[in-house]
Parts: C-alpha cells; structure tokens; sequence
C-alpha cells in the first residue's frame, strides 16, 4: 500500500505543477480579452454626442432616417423657363400663411428667386411622393433664405443652441445632382461672417439642405459649393437674424431663442 501511494504522489504533484503552469500563461490572454471587450464600452460611454460635438452620433441610421422625414425636394418652375431645384426642410415657425399652409419651410433664396410673384410655381415632395403645392412666405437675398409654407405635413427639426466648433461633426442632407434624400458627412473646417466652411460632399440641389450636428440640431443651410477649395459652405444660425427670424443670439453661453418676424 505504501509502495502505490509513493508511485501516485509525485504524478499529482506533476498534475498540479502543470495546472498552474497554465494557468500563468492563460492569466495574460485572460487580461487582454478582458481589456479588448471592455475598452470599446468604455469609449463609447466617454464618446457622449451630447456633450461632444466632435464625435458622430450614436446611431446614424436612426438620424438619417429622422431627418429625411423632414426634408423635402423643391422645384421651382418660373414661366421663364429658368426655374430650378433645391432642396428645404421644415421648421417650427408660424407664418401669415400658417391658416392654409400649416408647415412652414425653410430653403434658399437661389432656389426659389425666379418664382417669386408667381403663383402655383412652387412644388415640394418628399423622395418617392407625390409633389404638393408650396408658397412663397419671405425672401432674405442678402442672406440667401427664404420661408416657404406648405399644406403637407412634415415633423418639425429643431434648431441648435450650440455654435459649430471647427471640427465638429455634420450631415448634410438634400437632393444632390436630382437624387432624392442624399446625405453626405463631414466636418466644420471653420467659419466666417454668417458662413460655416465645411468638408461635405455637395451637389447641385444640395441647396437649402439642413446641415446637422450629432445630435440631430440644425446648426446651418447647405448654400454653396467652392469651385477651387475643397471646402463647401453653409449659412449658419446667425443668418436667419437679418431678416427670417428675430433673434437674440450669443456664442459665449448665452441661451438663444428664435422667433418669427412679420
């Protein structure tokens, strides 16, 4: 008896040195995958849009998606021939149309600005829709905007309280070179005056597009490509206070509020 326990000691205590040889060499890769699952988390939980403007949102289908609801085509066909297509979304605004007309627009004055004085010119449609009748309100050529009012019902975008920071993130969306809800992503490179430079990929028809932040807030309308730069621009917030909106409006944290202007 005592000859078989002495055989079998030295191989349990064989079996254990092994098991903790293993052990040592399986703590390591342990620790990495460890890190490896807990790390993206933890990103993604530092990586909050609503405090980052630098960081794309948490779900991009989701924003996309709610803001294409919001978003119309817009033609304008002038008895003159020179009409053309833009694009406009819709806002929280009363107008003096807002009786027959319960959605209210906003878009480029370069859209529209031959069919202004002209009735029955103006149509709006969501991708794959009918078109519906739109109107005229107001025109702020100097800023490039206009108002327009329409009878189909859209959900609202809001507007952003927050200045857009060179290298925050954005989406431009509109109907690029005729194609319907196109979106586009980028950056703000900078800003000057009412204009926000930005690195989007736009098109003719982008015009009058929202451009918006990772949050899903309007911070500019989509206006105008550079030729030369590879920048294109849009008109910021401030714009709309000449003559769209009455604002009161400060970038250095004071709160900003919009209303409309007769």
């Amino acid at each position: 008896m005592s000859v078989a326990l002495r055989s079998v000691l030295p191989m349990k205590q064989e079996t254990n040195k092994f098991a903790i040889y293993l052990a040592i060499i399986a703590a390591p890769f342990a620790l990495g995958a460890f890190f490896l699952t807990w790390a993206p988390s933890a990103q993604f939980a530092n990586e909050d849009p609503a405090g980052d403007g630098y960081v794309p949102p948490r779900s991009i289908e989701r924003l996309v998606e709610r803001t294409q609801e919001s978003t119309v085509t817009v033609w304008c066909d002038s008895a003159d021939g020179k009409g053309g297509q833009g694009t406009g979304w819709a806002i929280e605004l009363e107008t003096t149309q807002s009786k027959n007309y319960p959605t209210t627009l906003i878009t480029n004055h370069h859209v529209i600005d031959t069919c202004i004085g002209e009735d029955e010119s103006v149509t709006i449609a969501l991708p794959g829709e009918e078109p519906s009748a739109a109107v005229i309100v107001k025109w702020d050529e100097e800023n490039d905007l206009a108002v327009l009012a329409t009878g189909r019902k859209l959900p609202v975008l809001q507007l952003s309280d927050n200045a857009p920071w060179p290298g925050y993130w954005v989406m431009a969306l509109g109907t690029a070179d005729g194609y319907e809800g196109s979106v586009s992503f980028g950056n703000v490179i900078n800003f000057s005056g009412n204009d926000i430079f930005i690195t989007n990929n736009i098109s003719s028809g982008s015009s009058g597009g929202p451009l918006i932040d990772n949050e899903g807030y309007v911070i500019g309308v989509t206006s105008w490509g550079h030729k030369v730069q590879q920048y294109n621009g849009a008109m910021s917030l401030d714009g709309f206070c000449a003559k769209t909106l009455e604002c009161e409006y400060e970038w250095k944290g004071e709160k900003t509020w919009w209303d409309y202007n007769d």
